[in-house]
């Protein structure tokens, strides 16, 4: 039984689910989902490969490395849980890079529906990190995505390499006189783990110029208490147009991930110590 009913439902058919463990660690991958409930399918203006190229499969790959998980099932187009909650379902191209992915008729209830998960999860994500700090005093959340870099087309030109890193750490809100250290470490354990025989190039805020609603909204309530990272993995390791995946990439930036919160973990191991004294 999840100690976070009946918000966080974790039976088949969920919009989200939790595996709840002991530790400071937290891993979400908020953007893995794929399911559209029923009844906002009839307006889907987008096939299902091109709502699937936009999405981030595979990230949930990675929650293994966390105390605690956070999985998406909910595709981000039905609720977006990384957006404010006015726009977690747009009718908007413009807020959909240029992609149409709803009817303009979509009813106003059916958006309504979706904005009640979002108010949901936001409740539920409340009450886990609530509960983690008080236990543990901090808590590294990692907030787990990935990007296309092929948009282009299959063999059109890929994204330039020096603005599209491997991994991009987003840490827009890390406070860098508590956390500096850590990044540092934690992004050059990344660049040690190869990944098909290369060493992964791994950048710091490159792409985006925050890591969207919710670490922003995390920063918000719990400042240091929260360290956050959003990390932007390249799709190195599946092709985004035929959709296959490379289980060795997959592994190997998994290997680098766990080392570099094995890492983290002593770093907060040494504050908590600070702390006592």
């Amino acid at each position: 039984m999840n100690r976070y009913s009946p918000d966080m439902i974790t039976a088949d058919g969920a919009d989200w689910q939790v595996q709840d463990g002991e530790g400071p660690v937290i891993a979400a991958a908020i953007h893995s989902g794929h399911r559209i409930r029923d009844e906002l399918k009839p307006w889907l203006a987008i096939p299902d490969k091109g709502r699937l190229r936009e999405e981030d499969p595979l990230t949930d790959y990675f929650l293994t490395v966390a105390d605690t998980s956070v999985r998406a099932n909910v595709s981000r187009f039905e609720c977006d849980l990384n957006r404010p909650r006015d726009i977690c379902i747009t009718r908007d191209p413009a807020k959909t890079w240029d992609l149409r992915i709803w009817q303009d008729d979509l009813p106003p209830e059916q958006m309504d529906k979706s904005r009640e998960i979002h108010d949901r999860f936001y409740r539920a994500m409340r009450r886990l990190c609530d509960d983690r700090i008080a236990q543990y005093g901090r808590i590294l959340l990692l907030d787990i995505h990935s990007y296309n870099f092929k948009r282009n087309g299959p063999d059109g030109e890929p994204a330039p390499a020096d603005k599209n890193p491997d991994i991009d750490i987003g840490a827009t809100t890390l406070n860098k006189e508590v956390y500096g250290d850590l990044l540092n470490d934690f992004a050059e354990t990344l660049r040690s783990v190869p990944v098909n025989g290369g060493a992964p190039s791994v950048g710091i805020n490159v792409r985006w110029e925050d890591g969207g609603n919710f670490p922003e909204w995390l920063h918000g309530i719990y400042g240091e208490k929260a360290c956050i990272m959003t990390l932007e993995y390249k799709k190195i390791f599946m092709d985004e147009w035929s959709e296959e995946a490379d289980i060795f990439a997959l592994q190997h930036l998994r290997q680098g991930l766990l080392l570099a919160v094995e890492g983290a973990r002593k770093a907060f191991e040494k504050m908590a110590g600070k702390q006592d004294r």
